[in-house]
């Protein structure tokens, strides 16, 4: 048994750490993360291989033999010392696991020198997210390169979880509490922003994207999310100003547009829906999503605050790149 486990056990706990388990690491925090989750395996595998050993030898060394169906096993008193042995040395790992994970919790929700603030709101089915200190709101995440973000995370309606796996940090967003979560972007790149607590009908397509760009880029951001949007009639540059808010929105994630290359099916399917309806009657279905639902559609699913979390120069310009996406 001995052989037989110092063996699994090495080739359990190699393969384990072999397996990629976790998407591309993307925030400071994830590194202390990801090695904690390699302590946990190292440790586990083996305890786990033990026991499966244990079980396998005892169903074939004590098994009942032909004939012995109905005998009494033979009389055994237990042996004090090893259940001594096997209750301390389970609770010694435990507690230093238990003392070890605090230690990185306590490091990685340390608070850290001019850091950002983000104030996160969730709702079905949206995220929408507020700079205070930068006076700007956007249904999109942006963060700069090494930055220290503190996000303060709140609900609307119900229960949400605020969940970006490549930062490996997860925060619920509960009703009546402001919960907080600290992250340091270090990786550029664009990574999922996804709700891990089921919210309602439309849980699944309450996603969103987390960009992270150079603090150059960021402030370029910031400085266009202030400027005004192109005017009505601006050709190309509002068609652009309107793709992107669709695109940044999430917008594709439910709705099928093949201008915008979106395959979405959660909602219609944009290029048939409103191929033929003027602009104020999509307007009308941006703010006021209940007002008519598409047959073969459920109620409740699109979020009902587009007027509130876009601005009304970007919700122009969402509804005049789809009467020229669509009207064609």
């Amino acid at each position: 048994m001995l052989a037989i486990g110092a063996v699994a056990s090495v080739l359990g706990v190699a393969l384990a750490l072999l397996i990629d388990w976790f998407p591309v690491s993307a925030s400071k925090q994830a590194g202390r993360i990801d090695t904690l989750y390699d302590v946990l395996l190292i440790v586990s595998v083996p305890v786990f291989v033990l026991v499966v050993v244990v079980v396998l030898f005892s169903v074939v060394r004590f098994r009942v033999r032909h004939g012995e169906e109905l005998l009494d096993g033979p009389p055994i008193h237990g042996n004090t010392r090893v259940e001594i042995v096997w209750t301390a040395i389970p609770a010694m790992i435990i507690a230093g696991l238990c003392v070890y994970a605090y230690v990185v919790l306590h490091d990685i929700e340390q608070a850290k020198a001019n850091e950002m603030v983000v104030n996160v709101t969730g709702e079905q089915f949206a995220w929408t997210f507020e700079y205070p200190a930068q006076k700007v709101k956007s249904t999109q995440l942006v963060l700069p390169e090494d930055k220290p973000v503190r996000f303060r995370v709140r609900a609307k309606d119900v229960i949400h979880s605020f969940w970006v796996p490549a930062f490996r940090m997860k925060k619920d967003a509960v009703p009546g509490i402001t919960t907080q979560v600290r992250v340091t972007p270090t990786r550029l790149g664009n990574y999922p922003v996804v709700c891990a607590e089921l919210c309602g009908l439309g849980h699944a397509a309450m996603r969103q994207t987390a960009r992270v760009v150079t603090p150059t880029a960021f402030d370029t951001w910031l400085q266009d999310q202030k400027a005004p949007a192109p005017a009505a009639g601006g050709g190309g540059n509002a068609t652009a100003a309107g793709r992107q808010v669709f695109t940044s929105t999430g917008c594709g994630a439910c709705h099928a547009l093949s201008d915008a290359g979106s395959t979405g099916a959660v909602g219609p399917n944009l290029d048939q829906a409103i191929k033929a309806d003027p602009a104020a009657t999509i307007k009308q279905a941006i703010v006021n999503p209940g007002a008519e639902i598409a047959k073969g559609y459920a109620a409740n699913v699109m979020p009902a605050n587009y007027k509130q979390t876009l601005s009304p120069q970007d919700l122009d310009a969402l509804v005049q790149y789809l009467v020229k996406a669509t009207h064609k």
